[in-house]
Formats: structure tokens, C-alpha cells, sequence
């Protein structure tokens, strides 16, 4: 099981109420949701190795150069909440470090990679894991490593953890008509306003679907566009040729990294015992954590 740990915690941090404080009067609800979420998949998906995977970058300078619009909002909103981090309200931002010791105490792996995030370690730990993978992620980019034939899947949580959606390649071809290797392809195309990519103008997500259906790829697409002698209509492409520099660059922002020399050790999930479970029990009560702390012990037994 791979976390999109700033995912989960982001909605934790939302979802749980906010009247949950440690004794000094931190607050700890984004702790606390994180905690019980890891339990409940767990247990639910029967998960034996786990890795939280981190955003050691969210906005990686090379991805920047390629589309300077890239997230650039986030970092206006950011600035005007007076924050030089991803709109991590104060609030939030004093929990993480909580959640890295919570994780460090638990014997969970958790994994970054300089320059990149957590999408790309995803991507990589993903790539040839040898071993049936849960993604659990809010995340719809990371749809394009859905692979039926690798027992990759995700764990969709956009509509809350009480309506988890599993994704498989049935699932992506259902809903969007494509099919999970042409995802990326059709999310470039389709554009992400929350991510600054304006996509290609005029083509959503339905015209998107209706051209990797007839030409495969977006390779295929942009070569068909060129000739003449293909049944495109002028409109759309016109479209692809006016998005060329678009399209020139987006497919490197939008693909996720599958080869990071990523060394994360033995991610196989043990209980905690003896002094470290003692920490872990003094640690849930310094942070006012309640029954979290025993219930993730519980499923780790």
C-alpha cells in the first residue's frame, strides 16, 4: 500500500473536527484522522508492506521550466496567507512533524526523493513492486499507473473514506473512454485547472476520449493533425497546432517519475513492541491522541 501522504492528511486535517487538542493545546485532529485512516486500510485491504510517500518537492523546478504555470496559483493563495508552503494553514502545518514522528514510531517507511513528489515516488515504487499494489490517493494523475496485469490499483478517496472507490483499467474505461495506458494522454489534452495546465482549448474531456480512441496516442494525434489526408475536422486541428508548444512540454509535467533510485528498506508492517510500544503509548498521551494510537496498534497485532 503507497500513501499519498499530503493527501490523506490534507483530508483528515478537514474532515475530523478541529476541537481536538493535546494537552498543551496543539491541535492534533489532522493527527489523529491520518492515524485512524492508516488503520482502517489496513485493515480493510489487508495490506502487509506499506510506504508513506512524501512530497519532498510539490512544485519541482524542472517541471516549473517546462509550464511556469505550473501550481502557480497555490503559491499566490499561499503568499497572501502569508506561508511559503503548499496553502498548509498554520493549524495543519504544526501537525505534520506529529505525523513524521507518529509514522517514525510505528515502523512506517516513509519515502521522498529531492526534487520531485510524492506522485513520482508513488510512480516508481509502483513500477515492478512485485507484489499486488493499493495507491490510495485524492488524486486522479495517478491513474495512469492503473495496471490490471501488475495488480495495480487505486484506492480513490475524493468522495470521502466512507465511499472509497477502487480503480481499475474497467473502471477508468467506463468512466472516461480511455484506457488507463492512454490516461496521461488524455489528462494533458483535458487540461487541470487546480494544477495550472490549461490543457488544449476546445478539447474536453470528451473530445479528448474520442481522439485516443481513433488514433491510440497523443504521438498519433499531434502526426495526424499534421496530414492533411486524416478525417480530423479543421477545428480540432487547428486546436492541437495553436496548443504545439503546449503539447510540447506537458506530457513530461503530467507523466509521473517511474525510475527514482529509491532505497526505502523493508516496508513490511510490524507491531511495535516492548520500548517502542511503551514511546508509542507516551507519545499518544503527550499528543492527546486518544484511542487512535491503540486502534492503529490493533491492526498491526
Amino acid at each position: 500500500m503507497l500513501l499519498d501522504s499530503a493527501s490523506l492528511y490534507f483530508r483528515a486535517f478537514y474532515g475530523v473536527p478541529d476541537r481536538f487538542h493535546a494537552p498543551d493545546g496543539t491541535p492534533v485532529n489532522a493527527v489523529r484522522g491520518f492515524l485512524d485512516m492508516i488503520a482502517r486500510l489496513v485493515s480493510e485491504f489487508e495490506a502487509t508492506h506499506l510506504v508513506a510517500c512524501w512530497d519532498d518537492d510539490w512544485r519541482p523546478e524542472w517541471r516549473v521550466r517546462l509550464i511556469p504555470s505550473y501550481k502557480t496559483h497555490r503559491v499566490a493563495e499561499a503568499v497572501l496567507e502569508g506561508t511559503d508552503v503548499e496553502q498548509i494553514p498554520d493549524p495543519l502545518a504544526v501537525q505534520v512533524p506529529i505525523i513524521v514522528e507518529a509514522l517514525a514510531l510505528l515502523g512506517i517507511v516513509r519515502a521522498g526523493a529531492a526534487e520531485h513528489e510524492a506522485d513520482d515516488v508513488i510512480g516508481t515504487l509502483a513500477t515492478g513492486a512485485g507484489l499486488p499494489v493499493d495507491i490510495v490517493t485524492g488524486d486522479r494523475d495517478l491513474f495512469q499507473l492503473v495496471d490490471d496485469s501488475a495488480s495495480v490499483r487505486v484506492v480513490y478517496t475524493a468522495r470521502g473514506m466512507n465511499r472509497l472507490q477502487l480503480v481499475t483499467e474497467s473502471y477508468i474505461s467506463e468512466k472516461y473512454g480511455v484506457t488507463a495506458a492512454q490516461y496521461a494522454d488524455f489528462a494533458v489534452m483535458r487540461g487541470d485547472v487546480s494544477d495550472g495546465l490549461r490543457g488544449v482549448a476546445g478539447v474536453g474531456e470528451k473530445t479528448a476520449a474520442s481522439l485516443l480512441q481513433q488514433y491510440g496516442g497523443l504521438a498519433h494525434i499531434r502526426a495526424a493533425a499534421l496530414d492533411e489526408a486524416t478525417a480530423m475536422s479543421a477545428s480540432v486541428r487547428g486546436t492541437l497546432t495553436v496548443a504545439a508548444e503546449y503539447l510540447d512540454v506537458a506530457p513530461r509535467v503530467v507523466c509521473v517519475v517511474r525510475d527514482l533510485p529509491l532505497e526505502v528498506g523493508d516496508t513490511r508492517l510490524r507491531c511495535p513492541s516492548g520500548q517502542y510500544r511503551a514511546r508509542l503509548q507516551t507519545f499518544g498521551q503527550r499528543w492527546g491522541l486518544g484511542q487512535s494510537v491503540s486502534r492503529i496498534l490493533a491492526v498491526l497485532e
